[in-house]
């Protein structure tokens, strides 16, 4: 017999024990998300104090910007239940193969975008933004698109050392980051410490070099702290077997993001619709919610890693109580969250806003009202994003895929837009359509793992190279 046998298994873990792993390995990637967040925050306050113009133009382009970075993103995160399977089993060979590939896949998708990008501005104003918001968005669609290359290299190095359970180290090279790009912000933005004043501009040229540095520091941790794996030697050499399991494994995860940030870039589109005020207010709305969100794609990471390492022991019992214990985790979280923006909504609206700006009332008011909004679906968020990190961690990517998409896609953003248009009730009504598409998704996805993790957990045929064959 094998450990694989249930007879030889210990009693379960306690949840308590579970929640505790979860939070001691969560936490840190919580801070580093945050600090992440925060970076592209620090360039929606200071625009927001250069310009509303400038605000609505970076909601808009920042917006289009990640959710065309998240699809390149998913072969990046395909790294870490891989790797969490292959450490869990000492595969270090395995460890080190899918990470390449997905090093290189990164960039071949990051050189993709470089022509697209150049043409942000006819984009923004085939998808109706105004011409001045349009003309400033694609200025830094220009400069921002060099950022991808980097931004995808830090994404692969970030899923490798969570992997690993090198979590706190991301935090504190996240810490630093944030600390710079203020800095560097505030010189280019507003033309002070010798810089030139750029504007918008300036913000896309801060965040490229921030980038850089990010992953570079990365990788030089990475090289040092494990250099046994040998990760970077013969990078030039393609793995067409790991190139292509890091692919099929990826690509429904970046898929996956894509459909939920293009509701969420779909619903500021249709607000620009609407007016520049109501955008600005909606982006401020959008910046403050995710930045709340941070915390739950912190903790879904470690839960991924956490059901990645009881998948690759085969263990049922444990990979079911970890979920609950994720589940739990940000459950507690969400009502904090709506504590927090039901008693001070005016206080983070205007956080974003420049006193003397003539717009600031208009902006605040319907901030508030939308801030009041986002309370409602902290819930269904939080359930939706926690399941798609445990069959993550399972490597169920492709139904989850189609699942998510038909969530947001075909029930969320055409509730938004009847109750927005056609039932009038304007940016509250695409706040509502957003609700309603993560409570599908947050439902459907769920019913999703806890049915179907009894037979994932268990032994299971599998490809050459450690792939797993899911039905």
């Amino acid at each position: 017999m094998s450990m694989s046998d249930p007879l030889l298994r210990p009693a379960p873990t306690p949840y308590r024990e579970h929640t505790g792993r979860l939070l001691k390995l969560g936490l840190p990637l919580v801070g580093a998300n945050l600090a992440g967040f925060s970076i592209h925050m620090t360039d929606t306050i200071m625009l927001g104090w250069y310009s509303v113009t400038s605000l609505a133009a970076a909601t808009v382009a920042t917006g289009l910007w990640f959710v065309i970075f998240i699809i390149g993103a998913g072969f990046g995160r395909a790294v870490t239940p891989m790797v969490a399977e292959a450490v869990e089993q000492g595969d270090e060979t395995r460890s080190r193969r899918v990470t390449r590939m997905a090093l290189w896949l990164s960039a071949i998708y990051a050189a993709l975008l470089l022509v697209p990008f150049m043409y942000g501005e006819a984009f923004l104003l085939l998808i109706g933004q105004e011409a001045v918001v349009a003309a400033e968005g694609g200025l830094y669609l220009r400069i921002a698109v060099l950022g991808m290359f980097p931004a995808m290299g830090a994404q692969v190095m970030r899923s490798y050392l969570g992997a690993q359970e090198l979590t706190a180290v991301q935090l504190w090279i996240t810490l630093v980051a944030l600390a710079a790009n203020a800095v560097v912000n505030y010189a280019l933005i507003f033309g002070r410490l010798g810089a030139p004043e750029l504007g918008i501009e300036g913000a896309a040229i801060a965040s490229v070099i921030i980038q850089v540095l990010q992953v570079v520091a990365l990788m030089v941790y990475a090289q040092k702290r494990l250099p046994e794996a040998e990760l970077f030697r013969r990078m030039w050499r393609i793995d067409v077997e790991a190139m292509w399991q890091v692919f099929r494994l990826g690509l429904p995860i970046g898929l996956t993001s894509f459909a939920e940030s293009g509701m969420f870039l779909a619903s500021s589109v249709m607000m620009g619709w609407i007016g520049t005020i109501e955008l600005a207010a909606h982006g401020i709305a959008m910046q403050l919610t995710a930045f709340m969100f941070m915390f739950h794609v912190g903790m879904a990471e470690a839960a991924t890693i956490r059901a990645s390492r009881q998948f690759g022991a085969r263990n049922e019992v444990e990979l079911r109580r970890g979920a609950f214990a994720a589940y739990g985790v940000s459950l507690a979280f969400g009502v904090l969250v709506v504590v927090l923006f039901v008693l001070a909504p005016a206080f983070f609206v205007s956080l974003f806003l420049d006193p003397s700006d003539p717009a600031r009332d208009a902006v605040l008011a319907l901030g508030v009202v939308l801030v009041m909004m986002s309370a409602l679906f902290q819930f269904v968020d939080a359930g939706q994003v926690v399941a798609l990190s445990v069959l993550r961690g399972v490597q169920d990517t492709q139904v989850p895929m189609w699942l998510a998409i038909i969530s947001y896609w075909c029930v969320g953003m055409p509730t938004g837009y009847v109750m927005a248009f056609v039932l009038g009730l304007g940016p509250v009504g695409l706040w509502l359509g957003l609700t309603v598409g993560l409570g599908a998704a947050a439902i459907l996805l769920s019913h999703r793992f806890w049915t179907r993790s009894a037979h994932i957990a268990r032994p299971v045929a599998r490809e050459a190279g450690g792939a797993p064959i899911l039905k």
